[in-house]
This record gives C-alpha cells, structure tokens and sequence, in this order.
C-alpha cells in the first residue's frame, strides 16, 4: 500500500530542521527554527516581520526545498483583488468551447417554442460553463484544493489593501477556499503558510491572531559570516569576517536603504571575483554600489568607509573629494550621521531659504531693496507715458 502523502519529510525535531535549512544554503537560529517546528505541528501560518532583506523570503524557500513540497507564491501589491489572489474564471477557454459546441447549443433550442424557453434553456447548462474545466486557480485557491503538499508564500502582505486581507482570513484559518458557481474548497493536505511583511502599514488584529508570529532582525557577526560561508562566496574567512564588520558598520550610518544579507553575499562574490584578498577603501569605494542603492547614501558611506576598514584612521572632513573613484561631495552637503538623508537635505534647504531673506542681501541699487532703493532713477518726466499724460492736459487746457 503507498504511503500517504499527507506530511512528507515532516521535521523530526527543532535540530532537525537546522541541520537541514543549513544542508539547503539557510541558516536559522533557534528561535527561528522552533518557529518554522510549530508550524508543521499545528497546521497555524507564520507571520513574519522585519526589515526587506533579512531572509523572509528565502525562509519559504527553504522550507519548500527542504520538505520537498512545492512552493506557490503570491506577491502582493497595493490595488490588487482577489481575483488575482484566489482564481478567475478562463474566458477565452469557455467561448473557445462555446463557438466548438455552437451546433449542440443549436440543437438544444431548436424546438424552443419562444425566446424565453431557449434562454431558460441555456442557463441550464451553465454548471457546464463554470466547473473546474473552466476555473484558473490562483495561488490561494492552488495551495488548498491542489493534491500535492505546497508551501504557500504570501509575500509582503504589508502592501495588499486591507480588503484582500479579508479575503485571507477564510483561507488562513480552515484552509478553504469558497467559488460561489462551484462550492466550498477545503484543503486535504493543510499547506504550510508563510505570510511575509515590511512594515509599511499596520495589519490587522485578525489576521495577526491566526498566525505564530516572529519579528526577523539583521543577524549578529557570527550568524552573518556563517551565512557567508554557506553561499560559497569564494571570499578567504578573515577577508570575509573583515566584510561583515564594514556591512554591520554602514548599517549603523540610517540610511535610506540598509545592506541586505544577499547583498553582503553579493558583494562578497563580487570582491572574490575581482582576486580581493584584503579590504582596503579603494576597493570598497569602487564595489559600495553592490550594497548601496541610493546615491546620498552612497556617498555617505565613501565618507566612513576608510574609517570602517582601519579604526585607527583619521577620516577627512565631510564634502571631500575622493580621487579615482569619481565622486564628488558638494562642500554644502554635511553627511551628519545621526541623522537621516531626508532631513539633511531639509537642514541644507533651510540655510539657503533663510540667507535669501536675511535683510541687507541687496546694495541700494537693487529695486525693492530697504533703503532709498535704486540710485539710477529716470528722470521724471522723461517716459513715454510721461509724454502721453503732457499731450492729454494739454488736449483739456484748450
């Protein structure tokens, strides 16, 4: 007799699913696997929060890879409604058939005796048109009646409306899908669920109370070198160790987009195909733009990056130029690190604003100026309207 397939390769323990998440590229402390363990063993979603780039999505991958299940994803995004969500009925197939099946419609009405008995009669038959045959399944609907065990990732869940959230409830807690044409779906192999956020906006108690929930944070030195080991990147360990404390370091700087960890992977491939043996700023200056996606913040970095590889070097003053490199920070930009770009750029706006209004910016020739205002005058008098006005009063004085 086959075996079931209702809980393929299903984790023997906590260590289990460590062991093997680190076999398939992913490394995942303890909490994060007593999460994942939970999960499995009481068929509840998780709910995973935290900045872009901490291996949310990666983590839906490895449990795909390391359960052998399939993995279906939904990526959502702002105005998005359930249809692309859940399923959509396939147009083209149904009047595909319908122009194939004209002459059996034809002869199911042909002794109709009037309109209304024809129609009556085609509607019969629309359970034909709206069935399975008929029904394109979208992520939601495919992970709850498909027959193969499916991870389902619901990726940035923080950028859906609040509608589709809704219409995730249902799905998030009895694993069912209803098709009011058809029925109600309910999953026979509960899928393992794994809804991602940004924290862009707020989600709901509800949704929050269906779900094990866990906040995933940039991982400490050691966690992050150790997932650099496991990528392969190609880089020697102390060049790598070295990386991993610069990328910690422009983390600190609150910039507008933080290094991710696959960007620390990147990187590091990127300085192991380029035969980097030993950080200095140069190389870093010329490769930063594998991490730094933003040119304030890209310049931000260029000026701490020498600081970053030596501590014990003395940086310039901010506005430098950093020759060979191609770039160049304006001398009016002060890259104050304890404050974001956004706000520097408002401190910077500031100055200018208030040294337009600051009074004595004009010489007394400037029209407009405090003062007696321009020492060059026309001479009254002397104007074309001047003359205009002399030949009217003379006009009136005769």
């Amino acid at each position: 007799m086959p075996a079931t397939p209702a809980r393929p390769a299903e984790f023997a323990s906590v260590e289990d699913i460590t062991e093997r998440f680190a076999a398939h590229g992913y490394i995942a402390d303890r909490r994060l696997a007593t999460t994942v363990f939970l999960l499995t063993r009481l068929d509840k979603p998780v709910l995973l929060e935290g900045p872009a780039g901490v291996g949310k999505t990666e983590l839906a991958k490895a449990l795909a890879a390391a359960t052998g299940r399939r993995l279906l994803r939904l990526q959502c995004y702002e105005g998005q409604d359930e249809s692309r969500a859940l399923y959509e009925w396939d147009y083209g197939k149904q009047l595909l058939y319908t122009q194939m099946l004209r002459d059996k419609i034809g002869d199911l009405t042909a002794d109709a005796p009037d309109l209304a008995s024809a129609v009556r009669r085609i509607e019969e038959q629309d359970s034909v048109f709206f069935s399975d045959r008929f029904l394109a399944p979208r992520p939601l609907l495919e992970a709850v009646r498909g027959e193969e065990p499916a991870v389902l990732l619901i990726d940035e869940v923080d950028r859906a409306d609040e509608a589709l959230e809704a219409v995730l409830l249902e799905c998030l807690a009895e694993y069912q899908v209803s098709v009011p044409e058809i029925g109600t779906y309910t999953a026979k192999v509960p899928p393992y669920v794994i809804l991602t956020s940004n924290n862009t906006r707020d989600l709901s108690a509800a949704l929050k109370r269906r779900c094990l929930h866990l906040f995933l944070d940039y991982p400490d030195a050691e966690r992050e070198l150790e997932i650099l080991r496991a990528k392969d990147t190609g880089l020697s360990e102390a060049t790598a160790r070295h990386l991993v404390e610069v990328v910690r370091g422009l983390r600190e700087l609150q910039l507008r987009k933080n290094p991710s960890i696959s960007e620390t992977v990147d990187w590091a491939r990127t300085l192991a195909v380029l035969g980097v043996e030993e950080l200095d700023p140069e190389v870093l200056a010329d490769t930063a733009n594998v991490v730094l996606k933003y040119e304030r913040d890209l310049g931000r970095a260029l000026d701490v990056l020498p600081r970053l590889v030596d501590p014990n070097r003395t940086l310039p003053e901010p506005g430098h130029h950093h020759d060979g490199h191609g770039h160049h920070h304006h001398n009016g930009h002060h890259h104050n690190h304890d404050h974001d770009h956004d706000h520097d750029h408002e401190e910077d706006g500031r100055a200018v604003r208030a040294a337009m209004d600051q009074q004595g910016r004009h010489d007394d020739g400037y029209y407009g100026a405090p003062g007696p205002g321009p020492t060059r005058r026309t001479t009254p008098g002397a104007g074309q309207g001047a003359r205009a006005f002399a030949a009217i009063a003379r006009r009136r004085a005769v």
